[in-house]
């Protein structure tokens, strides 16, 4: 029996198979009537985290290509009631076509696809987010072209977003510019195995330094969820705020990207996310093609 298609992080894929992928979410987008590939199929989608975008994007993906979904929330589960990951892995490998799990602990996912035999899409971990950023580099090429060889800025805390952004300019082969507050860095281990796999990623804490000349200034909540945010860790992030004058150091063609949900006035200004240089709302909408290539490549 073929090992399942996994999709976990986007270090763990090659680029030819993340292209690949993006290839099949344009043509989706493309042709929204192309056919029903995946008729007959599955996917159980198991819930831990809150979530609107995934869920949604993810099960009118399927049903788009002709399959079904089930939707789980821990709670009314066995997993809610002290059933292993392993065990519900081989079980659920037993009705359906595949599992999509938004959780919180990476190393949850991971046991999930050790012990699954159909394929294990990461819906959010702690860790990294790759169905998001898919749609983020859709996003970009969409607006500027290819993103090999351009420049993104990141401006925050350096989170699972920031992590899946790592990977993805080793990946996709872009310089990506890191701007956090020190105790807010991205892991070390990311940073290193960036460095190790030959990427152009730099981090620091000039945030002026990093946007300067920038393709693309991204950022995300500071506040991550089932995390409280007070009065300090929001004065430790405030100087990196996306406001009008920051997006001004960017390249005049510079976009600016959130993956949402935002709070305003926070980590981005209303100015800049309701503004001409925002592509939030057609990332957001990316999120629905960029799942159909996910789920088209996993499930063959």
């Amino acid at each position: 029996m073929a090992e399942p298609r996994h999709f976990l992080d986007l270090g763990g894929i090659e680029s030819g198979t993340l292209r690949e992928i993006l290839d099949l979410a344009a043509g989706f987008k493309r042709d929204r009537d192309g056919g029903r590939p995946l008729d007959g199929k599955t996917m159980a989608m198991i819930f831990e985290q809150p979530s609107t975008r995934t869920r949604v994007s993810f099960e009118v993906a399927m049903r788009q290509l002709g399959g079904e979904v089930i939707v789980l929330e821990s709670a009314g589960t066995q997993l809610g009631r002290g059933e292993t990951i392993s065990d519900t892995a081989r079980v659920l490998s037993r009705y359906v076509d595949a599992i999509m799990l938004r959780t919180t602990a990476d190393e949850k996912l991971r046991e999930l696809a050790r012990h699954a035999t159909v394929p294990v899409i990461n819906g959010l971990t702690d860790r990294c987010h790759p169905c998001q950023v898919m749609a983020d580099v859709m996003t970009f090429e969409e607006h500027l072209g290819p993103i090999a060889g351009r420049v993104v800025a990141w401006s925050g805390d350096g989170n699972n977003m920031a992590t899946t952004w790592i990977q993805a300019a080793v990946r996709f082969d872009f310089d990506l510019r890191l701007a956090c507050p020190e105790p807010c860095l991205p892991p070390a281990a990311e940073l290193e195995w960036a460095r190790a796999e030959g990427g152009r990623v730099t981090v620091g804490q000039d945030v002026q330094a990093a946007v300067e000349g920038a393709d693309c200034v991204v950022t995300d909540t500071w506040v991550s969820m089932g995390q409280e945010a007070g009065a300090e860790r929001r004065e430790l992030l405030a100087p990196y705020r996306v406001d009008d004058r920051l997006m001004g150091l960017a390249a005049a063609h510079a976009i600016f990207m959130h993956c949402l949900p935002a709070r305003r006035g926070e980590e981005v200004t209303e100015s800049v996310i309701d503004g001409p240089r925002s592509v939030v709302w057609d990332e957001a909408e990316n999120r629905l093609h960029a799942h159909k290539g996910i789920l088209a490549w996993c499930l063959g």
